[in-house]
């Protein structure tokens, strides 16, 4: 999946960027307040996608 969508599909589920590292961003869930990082690459694995939105407690892409 596309970094630029899997982003997108954060946004619309109440997630904002809390903050960058040099090679990760750290996203945070504004209703249930989870965290967890995002790597910045082009293509992100589909499992990867998966493991991150159950991390955040929003619906899996």
């Amino acid at each position: 999946m596309k970094y630029k969508k899997f982003i997108k599909h954060l946004h619309e589920n109440n997630c904002y960027k809390l903050r960058k590292g040099s090679n990760h961003s750290v996203f945070k869930n504004r209703l249930n307040g989870n965290k967890t990082a995002v790597p910045r690459h082009t293509d992100l694995h589909e499992l990867l996608c998966k493991k991150i939105c159950k991390q955040l407690g929003i619906p899996i892409i």
